[in-house]
């Protein structure tokens, strides 16, 4: 049974961390306009944005080597490593001016101070490295960043990658200090707390079923309430797809023109992580490596301390797997329907395109504990398989589109904004660099969805985000006054061993 139409201005589908992040700033910027969310599953940040399902890194391109590639004539391209530490930026000044205004406290509950670093074997990868370190030290965004291939100084880095190790095999890494740990799912009930707190109407366990434009250009949103079993009519002004996975399809149920010859590819990870705390303790860094070759970016081996419940905590990872599922949650059917009439080509090229993926993918399943725990001595000479169990992480579905540059069906490794020509509905597809770069995504839509409010937005824009609209890369100074600024009302100053204990 429908019950009778109820009208809104802005529906957010999916409560994870980028509709936490659009409804907060909305809020701010229009505090008058109703909102509503609605999450299928029982509690906000459950899949994508759950601290167990992503790596937590804020990626800020510190420690990330994919985002460093190597040209053809053997010089670094640093434009990509640069653009995702400004986007990370945007969202540090976010947080702080939440924290600043006492809209959110405790800023240790979802983010911590942690060095990042990057590890490599080998000569070939020791001189990328160091071309990669001597590129990135005097950049302003990469300032403090060191680089060894020192066996004593590596030990006092990373003792536990250490020990055991054969002491002729060449290795380096580069350490940076200014890095973090972020629990986003920490973050995401943080969010929706707020947002509750601010009259925003939160509702779990409803499902969005469908979704209709009106001739006047807003969104009518069929959702079943899946404990009273009922379909409800909503209409709003304008509609945020933020469901991980699950975007794709409500997508492609909009029928905007924009939504077409858009597939997805889904791919699921396992971590492994240690129960012993003597070898938790022995480890205090996200350490990334080199990605093997044919893995998708996704996949560039990492071993992570983390903070999850207050707790210190080790992951090793990621192993890539395969599940036709866009969500953990979802259907094993998730793949076949997400294949229409308009994308099927699309979905083909890609497949064949990418055989070095599937290869890899086949390999990466075949994989026992044993073996996983053998890959992971790259890392830690002296794992043993009992103190490691595995955790399966949350699906990401790579967006596979036609683009001028890599034709047709080209798998995109990244964060992909789709919206209507009208700017009344937008959607975010793909993974990584996501949750860390949500803030800039927002402001992106914003632009997009709101073209008309930017000029009236804007003071308050600044206030949020203050270095909107400026390069932080092109102005030193502003980024040292904003990122000192940032790490205060952050708590980053602290040791993370004192801010665990308080």
């Amino acid at each position: 049974m429908s019950s009778i139409n109820k009208k809104t201005d802005v529906i957010l589908i999916g409560a994870g961390i980028m509709s936490a992040t659009l409804g907060s700033m909305l809020k701010e910027l229009a505090p008058e306009w109703e909102i509503k969310v609605f999450e299928k599953l029982a509690e906000p940040g459950v899949e994508s944005s759950n601290e167990w399902n992503n790596a937590g890194t804020g990626h800020s391109a510190l420690c990330e080597l994919n985002y460093t590639p190597e040209k053809a004539d053997g010089t670094l391209d640093i434009t990509k490593a640069v653009k995702v530490n400004e986007q990370f930026q945007l969202s540090r000044q976010f947080w702080s001016y939440l924290v600043d205004r006492n809209l959110i406290q405790n800023p240790h509950e979802f983010i911590m101070p942690l060095p990042h670093m990057s590890f490599v074997e080998g000569r070939d990868d020791i001189n990328f490295l160091k071309k990669r370190h001597e590129v990135l030290k005097d950049h302003p965004l990469f300032e403090g960043m060191e680089f060894s291939e020192d066996p004593e100084q590596l030990k006092q880095w990373i003792p536990l990658m250490m020990e055991g190790r054969n002491p002729d095999e060449p290795i380096a890494a580069t350490k940076i200090d200014s890095g973090t740990d972020v629990n986003f799912g920490a973050l995401t009930r943080i969010l929706f707390d707020h947002l509750e707190n601010e009259g925003v109407e939160l509702n779990y366990r409803h499902s969005v079923d469908d979704l209709k434009q009106t001739p006047e250009g807003s969104w009518e949103v069929k959702v079943r309430d899946l404990d009273g079993n009922r379909l409800e009519t909503h209409t709003a002004k304008f509609v945020f797809i933020g469901a991980g996975g699950g975007s794709l399809h409500l997508l492609q149920k909009t029928g905007i023109p924009e939504s077409k010859h858009i597939g997805g590819f889904p791919v699921s990870g396992l971590f492994l992580v240690c129960n012993d705390p003597n070898v938790i303790e022995e480890h205090n860094a996200k350490v990334y490596g080199k990605a093997k070759v044919g893995a998708p970016p996704m996949s560039v081996p990492h071993l992570d301390t983390r903070f999850i419940d207050g707790k210190k905590s080790l992951l090793f990872g990621p192993f890539a797997g395969f599940s036709p599922k866009f969500l953990k949650t979802g259907s094993y059917m998730d793949l076949i329907t997400s294949v229409k009439p308009n994308n099927v080509f699309t979905m083909l090229a890609a497949g064949a395109k990418e055989m070095k993926l599937t290869k890899y993918l086949v390999e990466q399943l075949m994989l026992s504990n044993e073996k996983r725990v053998e890959e992971m001595r790259e890392f830690i000479p002296t794992a043993k398989l009992e103190d490691w169990s595995v955790v399966v992480a949350g699906q990401r579905v790579q967006v596979i589109k036609d683009t001028e540059a890599g034709g047709k069906g080209t798998l995109q490794f990244g964060t992909e904004i789709v919206t209507g020509a009208n700017g009344s509905v937008a959607a975010l597809l793909g993974a990584s660099p996501g949750a860390s770069t949500a803030v800039h995504v927002m402001l992106e839509i914003f632009n997009k969805c709101f073209p008309e409010r930017m000029e009236e937005w804007e003071p308050k824009i600044k206030e949020m985000v203050p270095s909107y609209g400026i390069s932080l890369a092109d102005n030193p100074d502003l980024f040292r006054e904003i990122f000192a600024a940032t790490s205060e009302s952050l708590e980053l100053n602290k040791k993370n061993d004192e801010a665990v204990h308080n």
